[in-house]
């Protein structure tokens, strides 16, 4: 029996999830999933924004987070879907004005999902992780 490769067995390992190191599995079936909805840069702002602030405008979020107008709007939009955020539209003057406000299911979700990465911090960090 020809000897394997260490690139073939790190293949093997990569792809085969019960191959994978026992620290990493350890930490992996410890946790809960991740937040995929949270996760993404600029919903993570927005939530973390808004967990700062009681409320903030349309504009004051596109400024704080550097992104165009379509952007944050799709991104605000799922957080909306998801109940994470609330928007309020109105008008100063004749001048169209959107709030956003973190819900009480947005600040649980962001609550669960800093436990989460801490989680994996202090996984990482483990002295007695393997290597």
């Amino acid at each position: 029996m020809a000897r394997q490769s260490a690139l073939a067995r790190t293949r093997e390992n990569i792809s085969s999830p019960t191959k994978a190191p026992e620290a990493l599995t350890k930490a992996h079936d410890a946790l809960p999933d991740l937040d995929r909805l949270i996760h993404e840069r600029i919903r993570l702002g927005i939530i973390s924004a808004l967990a700062a602030n009681s409320s903030l405008s349309f504009n004051d979020l596109k400024r704080l987070l550097k992104t165009t107008d379509g952007n944050l709007s799709v991104h605000a939009r799922k957080l909306e879907d998801a109940g994470y955020i609330a928007c309020t539209k109105s008008f100063e003057g004749r001048m169209p004005r959107t709030e956003y406000a973190l819900t009480a299911s947005g600040r649980k979700a962001l609550e669960k999902y800093l436990n989460h990465m801490e989680a994996l911090i202090h996984a990482m960090r483990s002295p007695d992780k393997e290597r």
